[in-house]
């Protein structure tokens, strides 16, 4: 039996910290102690952050988006395009959207894939949700920026079958070629979107 180098509340801590996305068990530690030796004050303020964030952080009532409020930011901006809503699968995902600063409408937010794997159907995301705003409101676009995998693909496929009755533009992200890469590196589901996908030059 392995000897217990650290207290039973310190491996909990690690245990915690390893739970999170992409953190390994190195990196948990790390992490662990470097609450362990902030100033008392900042790791009391680390901890009720997170409890705060939890008792206060709800969606959007609109677009399902993480907010405090009734309404998302984005969603109560005046200056955003309501005719068009861009399909994202997580809230982290409007973020990268909104780093790009070309998009000026607004975005609905699945929080989820269609994943039979996973246990995932339509009915575990904001499906319905999505389909009574573009019945309600005057929606002419609805973009699909699900991500280029099996399970993003299928999922913008599904809800593209459910809103072509609503009589919407349906669009697609389009994927290409990486800059900075090389042609021969290329996977061929890259290549293939990339023809598809191009633009006019003069």
């Amino acid at each position: 039996m392995r000897e217990q180098i650290f207290p039973t509340v310190i491996q909990q801590l690690c245990e915690q910290f390893a739970k999170l996305p992409g953190v390994g068990r190195k990196s948990a530690q790390r992490m662990a102690f470097a609450v362990l030796n902030s100033p008392e004050g900042d790791a009391e303020e680390f901890a009720q952050t997170i409890l705060e964030a939890r008792s206060t952080v709800k969606c959007c009532a609109l677009c399902q988006n993480m907010t405090d409020d009734e309404l998302c930011p984005l969603c109560k901006d005046t200056r955003r395009d309501t005719a068009i809503i861009c399909v994202v699968a997580e809230a982290r995902d409007v973020a990268a959207i909104e780093r790009t600063r070309e998009y000026q409408g607004l975005y609905h937010v699945l929080h989820g894939v269609i994943s039979p794997l996973n246990h995932v159907g339509p009915d575990d995301l904001t499906v319905k949700q999505l389909l009574q705003r573009v019945n309600e409101h005057n929606v002419s676009e609805v973009i699909m920026a699900t991500n280029p995998d099996t399970e993003g693909e299928a999922t913008a496929l599904y809800l593209a079958k459910l809103l072509l009755p609503f009589g919407v533009k349906l669009t697609r992200l389009a994927y290409g070629i990486p800059m900075g890469s090389h042609l021969e590196f290329t996977d061929e589901i890259t290549l293939s979107r990339a023809l598809h996908g191009r633009t006019n030059m003069g």
